[in-house]
C-alpha cells in the first residue's frame, strides 16, 4: 500500500520519504524556525513538522503551575506558553516553506490544535507516541480525511494495534521514546515485524545519537524517515541532545538516496561495463 503526502507517495518501490522534526527546538522563535526550515529545505527533505498544542487542553492547572525555571519563565505553563507559536507565526511559518516548496505539518495534541492546524490545508497530521492511546484524538483526527503519520514509542503491540483499527490512511513509525535513545533499545527489526503485521507503510522516528542507526533503518525497510533538527545540539532546550545538526541530517540525506540506488532489483545480471573486464581476465 502507498500513501500521498503532498505530491509524493510514501510506500514500496518510492524514495524513501524524509521529515525533520523541529518541534520545540526553536525555543518559540520564528527566526530560529526558518533557519532550520531552510536547512531542511538545502539538505534536501521533503517535509519539515512541528508540534501544536493548547497547553490548558493538554496539562492540569497543578501540572502548568509547578515550578521550573526556563528562558520563559518560573513555571511550567511559562516554558510550555513560550515554546508555541500563534496563527500569525504559523502563518509567516506556512508562507516560508510555500517559498521555498518544502512542505510542513504537526503532531495535534488535542482536537482544538487539529482544527488549528486545518486551516493551513496540511499534507498529514501526525500522531504522537504520547497520544497514541487517546481515541478521541485519534477519531478525531481520522475524520478530517488526511493521511496521519502515526509514532509507536512506549506502545505495546497490542495498544498499536487497536490504534491502528481506528484509523484509515496510515503511516506507521517504528519508535522507542527516549532522548536520547539508547543503541541497544532502538529495537530496528521490529520494523520488518510492523512490515509483516500492518498493511501499511512503515517508517522509523530515531531520537538516538548519530546517523548510522537511521540509515540501517531505511535498508531495514523503513519508506518515512524523521529525525530532530537543531542549529547546535548545545542549544537550550529538552530535545536538542537528541537532535541532528544540518551538516548531519544533510548526510542522512545524502546516504539514504545513495543506498537506494545501490540496492538494485536483486537479479543478477553482467553490466555492459563489466564487459571489457571480463574479456580482459576472464578465465
Amino acid at each position: 500500500m502507498k500513501v500521498r503526502l503532498g505530491s509524493k507517495w510514501v510506500g514500496e518501490d518510492e524514495p524513501c520519504f524524509i521529515v525533520v522534526d523541529i518541534g520545540i527546538n526553536a525555543n518559540g522563535s520564528v527566526e530560529i524556525a526558518k533557519k532550520l526550515i531552510n536547512e531542511a529545505f538545502n539538505a534536501g527533505c521533503d517535509a519539515v513538522k512541528f508540534q501544536k498544542r493548547y497547553v490548558d487542553k493538554v496539562y492540569t492547572k497543578e501540572e502548568l503551575d509547578r515550578p521550573r525555571e526556563s528562558p520563559f519563565g518560573s513555571t511550567n505553563r511559562d516554558l510550555k506558553e513560550g515554546l508555541e507559536f500563534d496563527i500569525n507565526d504559523y502563518r509567516e511559518i506556512d508562507s516560508f516553506c510555500k517559498e521555498l516548496g518544502i512542505m510542513w505539518f504537526a503532531s495535534c495534541w488535542d482536537k482544538w490544535s487539529v482544527d488549528f492546524i486545518e486551516k493551513f490545508d496540511p499534507p498529514c497530521f501526525k500522531i504522537a507516541s504520547p497520544c497514541l492511546t487517546d481515541d478521541n484524538l485519534l477519531k478525531y483526527t481520522n475524520s478530517k480525511g488526511r493521511p496521519i503519520i502515526l509514532s509507536t514509542g512506549m506502545s505495546t503491540l497490542k495498544e498499536i494495534e487497536h490504534a491502528v483499527s481506528l484509523l484509515d490512511n496510515l503511516i506507521i513509525l517504528h519508535c522507542t521514546s527516549t532522548y536520547p535513545g539508547k543503541i541497544e533499545e532502538l529495537n530496528l527489526n521490529m520494523i520488518q515485524t510492523l512490515r509483516e503485521r500492518f498493511k501499511y507503510p512503515i517508517g522509523f522516528s530515531g531520537h538516538e545519537v548519530g546517523i548510522s542507526t537511521t540509515v540501517a533503518a531505511s535498508v531495514l525497510g523503513a519508506k518515512l524517515i524523521e529525525r530532530h533538527i537543531t542549529l547546535d545540539r548545545s542549544m537550550w532546550g529538552t530535545d536538542q541532545s537528541a537532535s541532528v545538526e544540518p551538516q548531519g541530517i544533510e548526510r542522512i540525506v545524502r546516504y539514504i538516496h545513495t543506498i537506494e540506488k545501490a540496492m538494485g532489483d536483486g537479479i543478477k545480471v553482467v553490466y555492459p561495463s563489466e564487459i571489457p573486464i571480463k574479456r580482459k581476465l576472464r578465465r
